[in-house]
């Protein structure tokens, strides 16, 4: 199920949920119901399910568990001042201070009214029990205890009139009847709050099992990742491209560096998880299959580009020759390389091998397309002679006659002739490959040639005589 939680309205970005669902279909996750697929439990954004949340946030004040706060930010900020000591440098909205505040708790019944009916703007806070120990089974951490009065009052309702995610959360997943919730490790001194919600509103036995996810960190391990990291040390943290509408700024995604679904989705299910066989491939269905929560780590995963290229490397070696074409063809595209699709299905196994990242094929096989209009003359500028000039002059006039254009037929004329001129084959094929393709990269020297043919071949090799001469 695909739940939008947009309760924070001073958060929304447009275009973001487009962009959540968007990846998603990217990845092969394919939500049941949500926005877009509409079933049984929507409606799935929170801000169009705004009245539902009040309701529960009333019965919660008619049953004394939560209560009504008049207090403006200078009054909230005031008690943070006064209250501060040695001992509590950072003093909550909780037991210690309600009753010196501005609520439904400290003020008289009459009050109250006069504040409601004069529209004074007020939220809903929950009134967290003193001295009572919180428990809860977690699926990865095991039993874990909080004590409520370290707790502070939190707000369930904003001024607003749209609820925070505490009450949002427990509401939805009750009336959405959600059996397992997944979250980062952060909400778990939340989770008090949320377990008192589910009693409170008479649903505690209903409750679903939780379970707090570790963090990715930085590379170094310390921290969080953030998208900062990322733009700083030059690696994606997002799934596909986003612009952000409020500032413009673009980011990278994995998607548009090359990254695979299927290896963007391993990579990430073993971020803080493995399956104790020492296999680390795996495609989503075995994941499925073989996943189970009690072989997920305590503590945070440190991540990794390198390997998460590793991974990459090694789906595109997995992967079909002709799932491969449609993707190099639209990335030779996007850099002004028309590829012939039969030719590429052709040319994609002769490379893939070589290939990190799908942006990497543009390297392995534009020269199939375009000739090289730059050779690397100083790879063979130190050990060239006129005896190789006069090889490849004579030669190349030799291929266009030839009868066997083959890969081999191709290697046997090359062979056959620098024996006839005196010259070892293996001085020669660093210049031929260098003619072919530009730089010292590619498959078989001779693979290139029988595929682009004697002609282009030709027109090379004598592009880059005159410019060695040059």
């Amino acid at each position: 199920m695909l739940r939008i939680e947009d309760t924070d309205q001073t958060r929304f970005v447009e275009g973001a949920e487009e962009y959540i669902i968007n990846c998603l279909h990217w990845c092969g996750i394919a939500p049941d119901e949500g926005p877009h697929h509409p079933g049984p439990f929507g409606p799935y954004r929170q801000s169009e399910r705004k009245l539902l949340y009040r309701k529960y946030a009333d019965e919660l004040v008619e049953k004394g568990f939560a209560y009504i706060a008049f207090d403006t930010p200078a009054e909230l900020e005031a008690m943070r001042e006064s209250f501060r000591t040695e001992a509590n440098p950072s003093p909550q909205y909780d037991h210690r201070t309600r009753m010196q505040m501005k609520n439904s708790i400290s003020l008289p019944a009459q009050k109250v009214q006069e504040l409601l009916e004069a529209n004074t703007p007020y939220v809903i806070r929950i009134k967290m029990p003193e001295s009572l120990n919180i428990t809860f089974t977690d699926m990865i951490r095991g039993e874990v205890t909080f004590h409520a009065d370290q707790v502070d009052d939190k707000v369930l309702l904003k001024a607003d009139g749209m609820p925070t995610y505490h009450l949002a959360v427990v509401v939805d997943d009750h009336l959405m009847k959600i059996t397992h919730a997944f979250r980062g490790e952060e909400w778990l001194p939340s989770a008090p709050v949320h377990i008192l919600l589910w009693e409170y509103l008479g649903w505690k036995n209903e409750m679903p099992q939780w379970a707090h996810l570790p963090l990715i960190l930085k590379p170094d391990g310390k921290g969080k990742l953030s998208k900062r990291d990322g733009d700083r040390l030059g690696f994606p943290v997002f799934a596909m491209d986003w612009e952000d509408p409020r500032t413009g700024e673009e980011t990278k995604g994995f998607r548009e560096r090359g990254f695979l679904p299927e290896a963007f989705v391993n990579m990430l299910a073993m971020l803080g998880w493995n399956d104790g066989t020492g296999e680390e491939i795996f495609d989503l269905q075995t994941l499925v299959e073989r996943f189970s929560i009690e072989r997920v780590h305590k503590g945070g995963a440190k991540f990794d580009f390198e390997k998460a290229k590793w991974f990459n490397q090694e789906w595109i070696k997995r992967s079909s020759d002709e799932n491969l074409v449609g993707p190099v063809q639209s990335i030779l595209e996007d850099n002004g390389i028309t590829a012939d699709r039969l030719m590429l299905s052709k040319i994609v196994p002769l490379v893939k091998e070589r290939c990190q990242l799908l942006n990497d094929f543009v390297l392995q096989t534009s020269y199939f397309f375009q000739d090289p209009l730059t050779p690397d003359l100083t790879a063979v500028l130190p050990k060239w002679d006129e005896s190789k000039s006069h090889f490849f002059e004579n030669w190349s006039k030799q291929i266009r006659e030839l009868n066997d254009t083959s890969a081999a037929g191709i290697e046997h004329s090359f062979k056959e002739f620098s024996t006839a001129s005196g010259i070892k084959p293996g001085e020669l094929q660093l210049p031929f490959r260098i003619m072919l393709v530009g730089g010292k990269f590619g498959p078989p020297v001779f693979e290139i040639a029988a595929h682009i043919g004697m002609e282009a071949t030709y027109r090379r090799i004598h592009f880059f005589l005159n410019a060695i001469k040059s």
